[in-house]
């Protein structure tokens, strides 16, 4: 009984005593994860920049290029909070409890220091995109627009092979003289806004009603010179071109957004497992593997 007793007493006084999360190792642990992913992150830069070339058939392609960067990306991301966590799990002070009890702790050490980096990224992000501060409805409608401006750059081709003018047309010179000319050139901005409202428009509801492929056509026919029926032709190419790039940017953000939470999953687990490791060898007093020849003499060698 006075065993038993002694044992409640310990853990009634473990419980009363300070908090088993100790926030500045935490803290070390996401300063040192953050720190070596922008070195990473900054090497991998260096690397992809010099493997990238604008002369033909030279460099690699952007399909590799693009493979590496996911890669180094998750590699980097899980790399420094397995770091950060091993840090965090042995700086840990050393408690009573042992076996999985003391296990689950370390590891939740280092479960910490992947959420405190986390919710920093999300933070600068957020502040970074101005929505920090807004309702969910402005954000939902920010996000939206956001997309909506990635899918209008590749519209610039789109609307590049619409509205350019055939090798007749170009050679006939405008009726007014230069005046006129100079008219139709500043008219050109404003008509490529226009049509590129429309056909974003159309991508976005998925049809282009009657009206808007005929206004369409007719632009197109007054811009290139072309027959109604080579403008309609025009106009469809161009909406079912826009579609197509609007399904490429849909694809590609589902695939960051998969990848980007596969990686966060994964670092978490690394970082569970780097804590307790890191604790396994406070406990065992394990030195690091890394020396530089110099060795600190043993107290009372």
């Amino acid at each position: 009984m006075t065993e038993v007793s002694r044992q409640i007493a310990s853990r009634a006084d473990a419980a009363a005593g300070p908090s088993f999360v100790e926030w500045a190792a935490v803290f070390a642990g996401a300063v040192l994860a953050a720190a070596l992913s922008f070195v990473l992150l900054t090497f991998g830069t260096a690397i992809g920049l010099s493997a990238t070339s604008p002369w033909p058939n030279s460099g690699l392609s952007a399909k590799v290029i693009a493979s590496l960067a996911v890669f180094w990306a998750m590699v980097q991301q899980i790399g420094s909070v397995m770091a950060g966590a091993y840090v965090a799990g042995r700086m840990r002070t050393r408690w009573n409890d042992s076996g999985h009890e003391a296990d689950f702790r370390d590891g939740l050490h280092g479960g910490l220091v992947w959420a405190v980096g986390v919710l920093i990224s999300a933070l600068l992000l957020f502040a970074t995109a101005g929505l920090v501060t807004r309702t969910g409805a402005e954000v939902a409608g920010k996000t939206v627009a956001s997309l909506a401006s990635r899918t209008a750059d590749p519209m610039d081709a789109v609307l590049d092979t619409m509205l350019r003018s055939n090798a007749a047309r170009a050679a006939v010179p405008a009726a007014g003289g230069p005046a006129a000319a100079r008219s139709e050139m500043a008219n050109t901005g404003d008509t490529r806004a226009e049509v590129s409202r429309i056909l974003a428009s159309s991508v976005a509801s998925g049809s282009l009603t009657p009206d808007n492929r005929s206004y369409l056509a007719r632009l197109v026919a007054q811009r290139t010179g072309l027959s109604d029926q080579d403008a309609e032709k025009r106009v469809d190419e161009a909406v079912n071109a826009g579609r197509a790039a609007a399904d490429k940017a849909r694809r590609a953000a589902l695939l960051t957004g998969f990848v980007t939470a596969a990686g966060l999953i994964v670092s978490l687990g690394a970082g569970w497992w780097a804590a307790m490791r890191g604790g396994d060898h406070r406990d065992r007093s394990v030195p690091l593997r890394f020396e530089l020849g110099v060795r600190r003499p043993a107290p009372g060698a």
